[in-house]
């Protein structure tokens, strides 16, 4: 009965052994499409024609892939204005320029007294898109036609 027990111990530990060596693959995941987010400083929210705002961006990652690419684009839906990167390229709409840096400043100018927004959207070379809005309101306008 001893010798039974023995080698069913025996049987029972070897069986457990070479499912756990089985279950072991020797291959790599490499994981490529980290999620990310563009965090911003606070922006004013009134800017008058002529006026210049400063966005300062951080292109934040919970990961890194050395091939990963990032690419930056613009829609204007409301208004009419500039936006311009800091190492000088102003943006056409909907355009896509690579974006170089985690941490960058964009410049928008007021072109016009209305109410003016836009849409910033950072996309990398798997396809995931972020979107942030910024928009402005022109407090001086809008308190000249309250007082008439």
């Amino acid at each position: 009965m001893e010798k039974i027990k023995r080698t069913f111990m025996i049987v029972t530990v070897l069986a457990a052994l070479a499912l756990l060596v089985s279950a072991c693959d020797d291959t790599l995941d490499v994981f490529q499409a980290y999620s990310f987010d563009l965090v911003t400083m606070p922006v004013q929210e009134s800017l008058r024609e002529g006026e210049t705002a400063e966005i300062r961006c951080t292109l934040a990652k919970e990961g890194e892939y050395k091939n990963a690419e990032f690419f930056i684009r613009m829609f204007q839906p409301d208004g009419e204005g500039e936006l311009k990167m800091d190492s000088g390229t102003v943006f056409q709409p909907n355009d896509l320029y690579p974006l170089k840096k985690t941490e960058f400043r964009l410049y928008y100018t007021s072109h016009c007294s209305d109410q003016q927004t836009i849409d910033v959207y950072i996309q990398d070379n798997f396809g995931q898109v972020v979107q942030k809005t910024f928009s402005w309101q022109d407090k001086r306008a809008s308190e000249d036609i309250t007082d008439k």
